[in-house]
């Protein structure tokens, strides 16, 4: 199953990154290098490196609740045959997508670095949501859950304010275009879905 294994990989690389700052410092995502330096592949390596152990396990847990649901259940439904290249695809593009704002807003930035797989997760979590837009969602933690459309617009909000604000060192803005991009794309793969999604919340 392709989100076990992205999970896999993502462990063993950001342990792996843990111990070996070199290997860390070479694969996170740094504008200034990807651009100038044409380390294109940091567009894509950074989203398989994580902080610490925390922001590890909180990203991961995120893909396994939300892909193993996206690759199991609905896509196969949705695009029978193409389910796992257009979850893949899915996967993939939010970690570039989710990538792009900060690559041209900090190409001149040597200083500025980012790594995680927040974008990627956020598109997953999307997309689920625009196929079935009254499942409940919450914070993890906290035993309260409201539908899916209502929690997706205020995590929207709040990402877009935050990443205006600049107030900690979360990527809110690779949070916020991760999860535009996981939206859309599904309705590209499905534009019926757009409808439904609004006959299902009114």
């Amino acid at each position: 199953m392709i989100t076990n294994a992205i999970i896999l990989l993502s462990i063993a690389a950001s342990v792996i990154a843990f111990n070996n700052r070199s290997v860390f410092n070479k694969y996170l995502f740094n504008p200034y290098a990807t651009y100038h330096h044409k380390q294109y592949y940091r567009l894509f390596t950074h989203a398989f490196l994580h902080g610490d152990y925390m922001h590890l396990a909180f990203n991961m847990y995120a893909l396994y609740i939300f892909g193993q649901v996206l690759e199991e259940q609905y896509f196969p439904v949705l695009f029978q045959k193409k389910a796992a290249f257009y979850y893949l695809l899915l996967y993939v593009g939010g970690i570039v997508f989710s990538s792009m704002y900060e690559l041209f807003r900090q190409k001149d930035n040597p200083n500025y670095t980012s790594l995680g797989a927040s974008g990627a997760v956020t598109a997953i979590v999307f997309s689920v949501i625009l196929i079935n837009p009254t499942i409940g969602m919450g914070i993890i933690f906290v035993p309260v859950f409201i539908p899916a459309w209502i929690f997706g617009a205020i995590y929207l909000l709040y990402s877009w304010y935050m990443g205006k604000r600049q107030l900690d060192n979360i990527g809110h803005n690779a949070h916020f275009w991760g999860a535009v991009f996981g939206f859309v794309f599904t309705i590209i793969l499905k534009p019926a879905l757009l409808s439904r999604f609004f006959s299902e919340i009114f």
